[in-house]
């Protein structure tokens, strides 16, 4: 928190009685209010703004010549899972500050899940944002889990946790709420948003798949924004209603292209739209991008560089009321800074993170911080004393073929559609048909609770040997295992267990590559670099059975999803999300 002490001296500072501590010459500076370059000096003091001219006119220990360079307010996260990257959040830094993003707003559902609120707080508060080089503010999970089934997870939250933790500086906003707890008039959830905005905290929806009557209740209940629009109608309709759209480009769903090209046709305004990359691999980050990449690619498509920049910027910090810090080139906000060549295409050259260089070309020059996380962290996956693959048989009394219920994927999306196929038994059991990529799935508890497996079909992972595992499942973070056979589908969690934790791939009764994850079973200590080799092998070993998606671990630990339409899965059983209900796989 900004002392008056700090201040006074920033004002001293603005006033020409102090010298500033760093000042920047030469700067084209990216005014986001008035979208206009203004050339000129930025003077920072304590890690602020203190002051802009058009000429150096005031005291400065330091100097930095920015060279005629755009100088950008550091980019902001709306909505992401740091677990998904696979990093601890001080790893991450190493990839996302080079970059140019230098805050995350950060969903604490999975750790929490896992682990409890406790847990997500020894993974944020083990490195102070100062040393970990980006600002970083949480969300905060609403009291139960999202799966309709609180014993299907590790942890369950009181409504007490939740409250004190609404109430830290470091928490913006409660969420996800999910638009199926405001359409049941769900009085323990609705009370929890009362709470948030009582606090002045936000509260962020999940709001998939609903119509406009459905999205009037959830607009009514608090929901200030969502960020499961796929396609153009989804996000006028949220608009309309006055929601924030939080349009989201990760490794297993892409949603940019089609909803920026729905805004640049019907020329909406941009004030309502952030950019999020909730659910993107380190891999994929290292490979392509960050937000960079977003504002880049939206700029490729038609819209204004300044526009673009604000929906990675100003128009975040302003929707989680945090522009009084963030978000813009103005005096008294953190002096988190990149410095470009041109806008039309954003390579930062140099990013600053509170008036102080932390990466430079590409390149983190910051120390990175390496805290050794509480033994708890690394003790989370315990199967059930009787778990073997006979767990993963699917059994039928008939002998002529069969009707299933089976998910099927879409491409780049983490919704999903049902469908049903016809399977052959052989000898009473109802096998995966690789031929016709219908393999099976399952859920496998993994916090020492119930033992309990779901098993079901899915169409759309293409392999043709082997199993695939990962203990990141969204939103029960469970174990979750693809296959065409049962023995490799075993082997693939026993690794997991062995680890801890992990993405892995087996095929043939062979480990063909592992990444461990002994973190909460959701994330992994090793660098960044390590941690992008693992992935790049894992991915060629999936590629080598046949899988031919994008992101293959990435959509595994969606597929299970049970708030997301259509299907889902949890240990209990196939998920139908609409109904809130576990089906038969059989019909």
């Amino acid at each position: 928190m900004r002392s008056i002490e700090q201040m006074i001296e920033e004002l001293q500072v603005a006033k020409g009685l102090k010298p500033a501590d760093l000042v920047l010459l030469n700067a084209r500076l990216v005014m986001l209010h008035t979208e206009e370059i203004m050339e000129g000096c930025l003077y920072i003091k304590n890690g602020r703004i203190a002051a802009i001219r058009h000429e150096h006119s005031l005291l400065a220990i330091g100097q930095y010549d920015c060279e005629g360079r755009f100088v950008l307010p550091g980019f902001i996260d709306a909505h992401v899972s740091i677990e998904p990257t696979l990093l601890t959040p001080e790893t991450l830094s190493e990839v996302i500050v080079p970059q140019g993003t230098t805050t995350l707003l950060a969903h604490g559902l999975e750790m929490d899940t896992v682990t409890g609120l406790s847990g997500m707080d020894a993974l944020l508060q083990s490195v102070p944002n100062e040393t970990l080089h980006y600002n970083l503010w949480r969300q905060v999970p609403p009291e139960e889990l999202k799966t309709f089934w609180p014993e299907a997870a590790g942890h369950e939250r009181a409504e007490k946790e939740v409250v004190r933790k609404l109430a830290q500086s470091y928490s913006v906003r409660m969420g996800e709420v999910l638009s199926s707890e405001a359409l049941d008039l769900s009085e323990t959830h609705l009370n929890e948003v009362l709470m948030a905005q009582s606090l002045g905290k936000i509260v962020n929806g999940k709001a998939a798949g609903l119509k406009w009557d459905e999205l009037n209740v959830c607009a009514c209940a608090g929901l200030a924004d969502d960020h499961e629009c796929v396609e153009y109608d989804e996000l006028l309709m949220r608009l309309r209603l006055g929601m924030g759209v939080l349009i989201r480009e990760s490794s297993a769903e892409r949603s940019l292209d089609a909803l920026i090209t729905g805004l640049l046709r019907e020329r909406l305004p941009y004030d309502g739209i952030m950019f999020c990359t909730n659910g993107k691999h380190v891999y994929d980050i290292h490979r392509e991008g960050h937000l960079n990449y977003m504002v880049n690619r939206a700029v490729q498509l038609g819209v204004p560089p300044m526009k673009a920049i604000k929906m990675a910027t100003l128009n975040t910090a302003k929707h989680f009321r945090l522009d009084h810090l963030i978000g813009s080139i103005t005096p008294g906000k953190w002096a988190d800074l990149i410095l470009v060549e041109e806008l039309e295409r954003i390579r930062p050259e140099v990013v600053f993170y509170r008036g102080t260089i932390a990466a430079q070309q590409g390149k983190l020059i910051a120390p990175v911080a390496r805290p050794v996380y509480p033994e708890r962290l690394r003790q989370t996956v315990r199967l059930g004393a009787d778990f073997s693959a006979e767990q993963f048989k699917v059994l039928s009394g008939e002998t002529a073929a069969v009707k299933v219920r089976v998910i099927h994927l879409y491409p780049n999306q983490i919704v999903n559609f049902g469908s049903v196929e016809t399977l052959q038994p052989a000898n009473g059991e109802i096998r995966a048909d690789a031929a016709r990529d219908i393999l099976k799935l399952a859920v496998v508890e993994r916090f020492g609770r119930t033992g309990d497996v779901g098993v079901a079909f899915v169409k759309g992972f293409g392999i043709q040997d082997g199993a695939l595992a990962c203990s990141v499942a969204h939103d029960h973070h469970n174990i979750v295992v693809v296959g065409t056979n049962d023995k490799d589908m075993e082997l693939a969690v026993r690794t997991i267990e062995m680890h801890q934790g992990g993405l892995v791939a087996v095929s043939s009764g062979v480990i063909q590559a592992v990444l461990p994850l002994p973190i909460g079973g959701l994330v992994t200590d090793l660098g960044a670099e390590e941690v992008i080799g693992r992935m790049e092998h894992l991915n060629d070993a999936v590629r080598a059975m046949g899988c031919r998606l994008p992101a293959p671990f990435m959509t595994l630990s969606f597929i299970s999803l049970p708030t997301v339409p259509e299907l889902g899965m949890t240990d209990k059983g196939l998920v139908d999300v609409k109904s809130h209900s576990i089906i038969p796989v059989l019909i």
